[in-house]
C-alpha cells in the first residue's frame, strides 16, 4: 500500500515548494491542501465566490508538479478560519499517514529526527528514507531526556531505534545518535534543528503552549525555514487493507 502525505498550503501567498521536495515525494500519493484564511468578519461562502477559482487553479498548478514527476496527486480547497482543525480533519478523511510543512529547500544533506520516549517508530524510518538524497551524509536520531528519565534510559531508546534503521538498510555510516538532558522537550529540538536541512517526527501532543505559539512542527519549519515530516501516531495501516 502507498502511503498518503498531506502537503497544506496557507492561500492566497502560499510558500513556495522546493522542486527537491517534489521529487522526494513522488513515490505516494499527494494531497495537496489549500487552506484560504478568512478574516474573522468575512462570511465564508463570500470568500469562496471571490476567490475560489482563483484558490484551486492555484492548488491545481502545485498538484500538476508531482503529476509531472509521477506521482498521484489530488487537491482539497477549503475557506475557513481554523487552519489546525482543516489539517486534522482532512488527514484523517483522506486517509494520510504523514504531513509535510512545505519549505524551500536546495538539498538535505542532515536530516533530524526526533525519538519520543514511548512510542512504537516503525513509521519513522519510511520518511526518513524518502527524503534521503545522494547528498545526505547524516541521519540523527535525537531523545531529549526530560525529568526523572535517566540518560542511559533515553541511549537506550535512540541506540535501539539505530539498530532497526540498520537492519532495514540504512547506511552505519550515516546514521547518528544525540541525547540531551533538557526541562523543555519543545527547545531543545527547536535548538537543534537549526543545525540541520530536514525534520523527521511524530505528531506532537496537542498542548495550551500550541495554541499560544502554534505546533512544535509549524515552529521548527518557521524559526528553520527547513521542510518537517509529521508522522501521525494514530495512523492503521491495516485499517484500509
Amino acid at each position: 500500500m502507498t502511503d498518503t502525505i498531506l502537503i497544506p498550503f496557507e492561500l492566497p501567498d502560499h510558500k513556495a515548494l522546493s522542486p527537491v521536495l517534489v521529487n522526494d515525494l513522488a513515490s505516494l500519493d499527494v494531497v495537496v491542501l489549500g487552506h484560504f484564511a478568512v478574516p474573522e468578519q468575512t462570511p465564508v461562502e463570500a470568500a469562496r465566490e471571490q476567490f475560489e477559482a482563483e484558490a484551486q487553479t492555484t492548488l491545481d498548478e502545485i498538484a500538476d508538479q508531482f503529476r509531472d514527476v509521477g506521482a498521484t496527486a489530488r487537491t482539497r480547497l477549503v475557506f475557513g478560519k481554523q487552519r489546525a482543525a482543516t489539517i486534522d480533519r482532512v488527514m484523517i478523511e483522506e486517509d494520510c499517514t504523514a504531513e509535510l510543512n512545505p519549505a524551500s529547500t536546495d538539498g538535505i544533506d542532515r536530516i533530524l529526527v526526533p525519538i519520543p520516549a514511548a512510542d512504537n517508530v516503525d513509521r519513522l524510518p519510511r520518511f526518513v528514507d524518502i527524503l534521503c538524497e545522494d547528498s545526505t551524509r547524516e541521519i540523527t536520531l535525537f531523545h531529549v531526556a526530560e525529568g526523572e528519565e535517566s540518560r542511559d534510559h533515553a541511549e537506550e531508546i535512540v541506540t535501539e531505534t539505530r539498530e532497526e534503521m540498520l537492519e532495514a538498510g540504512f547506511d552505519a555510516d550515516a546514521v547518528d545518535t544525540l541525547v540531551v538532558e533538557g526541562d523543555s522537550h519543545d527547545s531543545e529540538i527547536l535548538t537543534v534543528a537549526a543545525d540541520y536541512d530536514a525534520v523527521v517526527m511524530y505528531e506532537a501532543q496537542s498542548g495550551l503552549s500550541d495554541h499560544i505559539f502554534g505546533s512544535l512542527p509549524d515552529r521548527i519549519g518557521d524559526e528553520t525555514g527547513d521542510p518537517v515530516i509529521v508522522v501521525r501516531r494514530d495512523y492503521d495501516p491495516s485499517a484500509t487493507d
